[in-house]
């Protein structure tokens, strides 16, 4: 076990990536994306909205109202002003007759200097002041409405809190199925470029941040800027001397803000790719497990691991240590603004200086002078600007690795899809005769050589077309066109004459089905995997699909036969058990097109005899496309396409192939033959 380094690493590097360019006009752009994902929830948002607002009016309500209440009412014996009386259900006798009586008796005992004569000339006379048991009434209704103010407050902010946790996820899950919708549709030839481990990373965490859009970009952005307007509102009553030392601490703040704001997001887009390449690592490596074992690589595996996991956490650290140190520096300047203002208005207080608005400020928030609880009020909502700022800071940081993380979800539902959607598609053939690729070419990129060129074949209904080649000569490519995977950059491929770029890109798939030599099982019944895709089958249809695949007899053999689990990825089954399953789900579809990519790889000679044969006897009015190298499998194939370098150089039955003296078939007969000879010898 190793400690991780402290410091290492910490300055920018020029490997980092490049962040994108995110002005606020940027951030509004991507957040408007947001909305057809939250506007099937527009009713619950405008109902949180609303309660936030009522606690927001109710809160400033409670300042203006309360806030003098305990040090002015209650330790001093003030009466009250008439809306405070209101509040606390008491009668006249607790009002004050005039809201500016403190005031004006206060200002008339101030010498020509502006200053009390003495302590005692400002004392309330009996008609000015609370009774010992006014002030206790008013002391316990005050503490009532805090324990009654506390238990609804709590309740309806939990309330809350729970009902915006279903909407934020709502709305995540409305986004994550539209990325995966995306990811799915798009073409093989993105998803052979892209890491898995990336797509998973930006589905599952990426999609996340549009939690915190409304919260985090809206909401909680305007809760503060309002409340930091009202701290300063406050203050600008008591004195705007105080609101100019404010405004002057401002500066640097914005100044910082600026400066570290590109730095901020070069950091979130690195903790991003970092933590996207190590979820890639993992699935990469728990996805060929197999062959690590087999090969002893897990210490190099676990090494790479190590070291991924490490840039990782690095990133992570790195940008959460950016933003300890930028809130630092904020707070430090807001303590040399509290520090500095809590001289000054300590100075004021001794000096019994009169506040910005004189008796008029007394009917709205009690005090006409300075006095301990007007400086402890006025020091509580400077304390309030330092920590509204501290906070708008600490928004505008996670807004930065919030947006860096939508702009990456974004990119993946802006990737083009390749394979389009026919306006007007036509519909589909039925019955199918026959399927045709017509002077097809195709690179998997532009700047590649084509891997299929002017390719042409039919292959007819009630047929089965066997598709031979070496590695890498098109055969899987060819499928991959026949099933819209891709589009051909020439030529057509075409069913009974159609276009499959005129037809729903579903029915060209619901009426096809293929048996893959990688066969993938789940860890569900038999019956399940041999019915996964093929919507609602009976249990007879699915048994009939394992007799033709030859499966049915050893499935009866299993503990609890047709609904044994077969474990993750069919682990309790070999090779050519595996593989006849895989069969059976592509026979019990019943599509007019089968399509068998090595589907007796793993199986047996006797085994494989009797797939094929049941295989030719339930296909009479189907397409049966075979791709494989064996030659016991294409023997009594109707037709057989020879394919070499994306060309179709050859075709016929098995028999005329032979018999053709130089033929590229037969030398691809002989070169399998030589091979199966030298397999058997080993």
């Amino acid at each position: 076990m190793k400690e991780l380094p402290l410091l290492d690493g910490y300055s920018l590097e020029t490997s980092d990536p490049d962040p994108p360019n995110l002005p606020l006009l940027t951030m509004l752009k991507l957040a408007l994306r947001t909305w057809p994902y939250m506007r099937p929830l527009l009713k619950h948002l405008i109902v949180l909205l609303a309660l936030a607002g009522a606690g927001m009016l109710t809160g400033m309500a409670g300042l203006f109202v309360g806030a003098d209440l305990l040090p002015n009412k209650v330790l001093i014996g003030e009466k009250l002003q008439p809306l405070q009386a209101t509040v606390l259900f008491v009668d006249n006798e607790y009002v004050t007759e005039d809201p500016q009586q403190l005031g004006e008796s206060q200002d008339n005992n101030k010498g020509d200097g502006g200053k009390s004569n003495d302590v005692e000339s400002i004392e309330l006379t009996p008609d000015e002041q609370l009774s010992d048991e006014q002030r206790r009434t008013v002391r316990n209704r005050l503490i009532l409405w805090g324990i009654v103010g506390g238990v609804i407050g709590t309740l309806i902010g939990y309330g809350s809190w729970y009902y915006a946790t279903w909407i934020w996820q709502s709305v995540n899950q409305n986004l994550r199925v539209a990325m995966m919708e995306r990811a799915e549709s798009l073409s093989l030839r993105y998803h052979d470029q892209a890491r898995v481990g990336d797509a998973i990373f930006r589905v599952y965490q990426d999609s996340a941040m549009i939690v915190n859009v409304i919260e985090g970009a809206i909401i909680s952005p305007m809760f503060t800027a309002f409340g930091l307007l009202t701290a300063f509102a406050v203050v600008i009553f008591f004195d705007p001397l105080i609101a100019g030392f404010a405004m002057i601490a401002a500066v640097p703040f914005v100044l910082l803000l600026v400066k570290s704001t590109r730095r901020i997001q070069r950091r979130a887009l690195a903790n991003r790719v970092a933590n996207s390449n190590l979820t890639s690592h993992i699935q990469e490596s728990f996805t060929a497990v197999k062959v690590l074992k087999v090969n002893g690589s897990e210490p190099q595996i676990h090494e790479q691991f190590e070291e991924d996991s490490k840039r990782a956490l690095d990133a992570a650290y790195h940008l959460r240590l950016d933003m300890v140190l930028l809130t630092l520096a904020i707070a430090f300047i807001g303590g040399i603004l509290v520090i500095g203002t809590e001289y000054v208005l300590a100075y004021w207080v001794i000096e019994e200086r009169q506040t910005f608005l004189g008796a008029a400020v007394a009917a709205l928030i009690g005090f006409a002078i300075w006095n301990l609880a007007a400086f402890e009020i006025a020091r509580g909502r400077l304390e309030g600007l330092a920590g509204s700022a501290r906070y708008l800071l600490g928004i505008w940081m996670r807004l930065q690795d919030l947006f860096i993380a939508l702009r990456r979800a974004f990119e993946l539902l802006d990737t083009p899809l390749e394979v389009t959607e026919s306006s007007n598609p036509d519909a589909y053939p039925q019955p199918i005769k026959s399927i045709s690729w017509n002077n097809v070419s195709f690179a998997y990129e532009a700047e590649t050589s084509s891997v299929l060129t002017n390719l042409s074949l039919t292959a007819e209904a009630g047929t089965v077309t066997a598709i031979v080649g070496a590695t890498g000569s098109g055969k899987s490519t060819m499928m991959s066109l026949l099933l819209r995977l891709f589009d051909p950059d020439e030529g057509e491929v075409s069913i009974n004459g159609i276009d499959l770029r005129d037809l729903r890109i579903a029915d060209v798939r619901q009426n096809c089905a293929i048996a893959l030599q990688k066969n993938v099982l789940f860890n569900e019944t038999v019956a399940n995997n041999i019915a996964f895709g093929a919507g609602r089958v009976d249990r007879t249809d699915i048994k009939r699909a394992a007799e033709i695949a030859n499966a049915d007899s050893f499935i009866r053999a299993l503990e609890k036969g047709y609904d044994t689990e077969l474990g993750e990825r069919g682990g309790k089954l070999s090779a050519g058990q595996r593989q006849r399953i895989s069969i059976a789900r592509a026979v019990v579809r019943n599509t007019p097109i089968l399509i068998l990519d090595e589907p007796t790889a793993s199986l047996d000679a006797r085994n494989e005899q009797r797939v094929l044969s049941n295989l030719a006897a339930w296909g009479t009015d189907k397409v049966i496309l075979l791709i494989t190298h064996r030659l016991s499998t294409i023997q009594n194939a109707d037709q057989i396409a020879v394919l070499e370098n994306g060309r179709i150089v050859e075709t016929g039955t098995y028999k005329e192939l032979s018999e053709r003296t130089g033929g590229r078939f037969s030398a691809f007969a002989q070169s399998e033959l030589t091979r199966d000879s030298v397999d058997t010898r080993d």
